[in-house]
């Protein structure tokens, strides 16, 4: 284990110094990550975040909106008025210079998880608007009934994706992905194969295969089954039950194309921290994907 950290820091850290850019596609199939999983860094600013993106080796994002507000400028205020005026008038501009920032390392964001049912009209248009200026197709929100209302009409003006994120719903029998989709063309999934894994027991290519072409990205974790001594739970890449390869290699066979991002859940080792581990799960998505 140490042996293989060791390797991959080092291999990171001369690809910085090189001045080479990043890059996590394999055979076809683009690799990333969602900046969540750097939750426990100590350094939480949008260029702290960018470089852990970096020195994990990864070339596309789902970025955390939060990261990227607080970077503009956005009140501290908790007063609902005066964030939504702030939001309201916003320069673009400034999201330019986030997109070029981004640009010089590499490093794109295919999805922007900010906003939600309960923002104003101007707060939503606001929210589709640094979306497109990032570059990125389409923001991500959890799935839910409300979300789907309000957010539909939004997503068709914009023309640019709501992409719905699960948990353990579809562990319920009332729950059906359809439903959420039957909304809008531009309704897709952020389909989480870990929480569907650990909350249903079913492999996640069967639903991967019948809605491949609604899935814009998948969320990779290793969690085990619904059933078993600890059932539902977080482990890292390998040692859970959730198929990660299979679902890595169907992807890869059927050229579809269709994000797949890390997202880091499971304890991290106190002589670790999340930019190793992070690091780790690329690596063991590119020897699933080159080295089968």
């Amino acid at each position: 284990m140490r042996t293989n950290i060791l390797f991959i820091s080092l291999l990171f850290i001369s690809l910085s110094l090189s001045g080479k850019k990043p890059d996590s596609k394999f055979n076809g199939v683009q690799i990333g990550t969602i900046t969540y999983s750097y939750r426990s860094m100590d350094k939480q600013s949008l260029t702290d975040v960018l470089d852990y993106v970096v020195t994990s080796g990864i070339n596309s994002i789902e970025l955390m909106g939060n990261s990227v507000e607080e970077y503009l400028g956005k009140p501290a205020s908790e007063e609902k008025e005066i964030v939504g005026q702030w939001r309201k008038t916003l320069s673009m501009k400034k999201v330019k210079a986030i997109k070029k920032m981004f640009d010089r390392k590499g490093v794109r964001i295919h999805i922007l998880k900010m906003a939600n049912a309960t923002w104003s009209d101007d707060e939503i248009d606001y929210a589709f608007n640094v979306c497109k200026t990032l570059g990125a197709k389409g923001l991500s929100m959890e799935i839910g009934e409300a979300n789907a209302k309000r957010m539909a009409p939004f997503a068709e003006k914009h023309r640019l994706y709501v992409i719905f994120h699960n948990h353990g719903q579809p562990g319920r029998s009332d729950f059906s992905f359809d439903h959420y989709l039957a909304y809008s063309p531009y309704m897709m999934l952020n389909f989480d194969s870990g929480h569907y894994f650990g909350a249903t027991g079913i492999h996640p290519n069967e639903l991967i295969a019948r809605l491949h072409d609604r899935i814009f990205s998948i969320h990779l974790k290793d969690k085990t089954g619904k059933t078993g001594e600890e059932p539902n739970t977080n482990r890292s890449f390998g040692e859970g039950d959730t198929p990660v390869i299979e679902i890595l290699q169907l992807i890869k066979k059927e050229k579809w194309p269709i994000y797949c991002d890390i997202e880091l859940e499971y304890p991290i080792p106190e002589d670790s921290d999340a930019v190793q581990e992070v690091s780790k799960c690329v690596e063991y998505c590119r020897k699933a994907l080159v080295d089968e």
